[in-house]
C-alpha cells in the first residue's frame, strides 16, 4: 500500500474548559485552560496511552495550545502549532452579547448549506471549510500510518467535520455541539475524509 492510502488517523479533540477575561461577551481572544480544563485534558491523554499518539497538534489560539502542551507531557510527544484550526472569527460583532442574532444568522445559514455568508469583519463560510480542511490534509500528510491528537474548537469542528468531504452528513449535524474533550475520529487517506466517531453533545458552549 502506498503512502497516499495508508490513512493517519487524526483524534481531533476540543480543548479543555477554559476562561475568558470577557466571558459574556464575543472575542476572538485564546482564553486560557480552567483547573476543570486541565483535569480533562490530563483524563483526556491518560485514556489515549494504548493509541500510540505520534504527536499533538493544536489551533494557534491559546486554550488549545495550552491543552495540546499538557497533553504532550502525558504522552511523552511535541506538541505543534498549526494555523487554520482556529476557531471561525466573530470579526467585527467582537463585544456583542454571545446569543447576538446577526452572528446566530450567519451560523445557522452555513449549518443550512449556504456557505457564502459572511460574518462581518470575517470569514465566509466556504473559507472556513477550506482552511480547517487543508490544515487537517498538512497533519495527514506528515503522519501517513500514524495516531496524532488535534486539539481544536467545539464550533468550528461542528460546522466542518460534517461537510468536510462533500455532502452534509446528517447524523453528525443533527449532534454538532461538543463537550471539552470530546473527540472526532477522522482517518485520512489518498481517497479522502472519513468520520469513524463522532461525540455530539447537548453542550451550546461551542467556543
Amino acid at each position: 500500500m502506498s503512502d497516499l492510502h495508508c490513512p493517519a488517523t487524526l483524534l481531533v479533540a476540543r480543548h479543555g474548559d477554559a476562561e475568558y477575561g470577557h466571558p459574556s461577551v464575543l472575542s476572538d481572544e485564546g482564553g486560557w485552560l480552567s483547573e476543570r480544563g486541565r483535569e480533562q485534558v490530563h483524563a483526556l491523554a491518560e485514556s489515549l496511552r494504548g493509541r500510540n499518539v505520534a504527536r499533538v497538534h493544536t489551533s494557534p489560539l491559546q486554550r488549545a495550545v495550552e491543552s495540546g502542551a499538557l497533553a504532550a507531557q502525558v504522552l511523552g510527544v511535541d506538541s505543534v502549532v498549526v494555523e487554520g484550526l482556529e476557531e471561525f472569527s466573530v470579526g467585527a460583532l467582537a463585544g456583542r452579547p454571545h446569543d447576538d442574532p446577526e452572528l446566530m444568522s450567519v451560523f445557522r445559514a452555513w449549518m443550512h448549506g449556504d456557505l457564502g455568508r459572511f460574518i462581518p469583519g470575517g470569514e465566509t463560510g466556504a473559507e472556513v471549510v477550506a482552511r480547517y480542511r487543508e490544515a487537517l490534509l498538512s497533519i495527514a500528510d506528515q503522519h501517513r500510518g500514524e495516531t496524532v491528537l488535534v486539539f481544536s474548537h467545539g464550533g468550528v469542528m461542528s460546522f466542518v467535520l460534517p461537510r468536510i468531504d462533500g455532502p452534509v452528513r446528517a447524523d453528525l449535524a443533527a449532534a454538532a455541539f461538543l463537550p471539552n474533550c470530546g473527540i472526532a475520529e477522522v482517518a485520512v487517506d489518498g481517497d479522502g475524509f472519513a468520520v469513524r466517531c463522532w461525540p455530539g453533545s447537548v453542550d451550546r458552549s461551542v467556543v
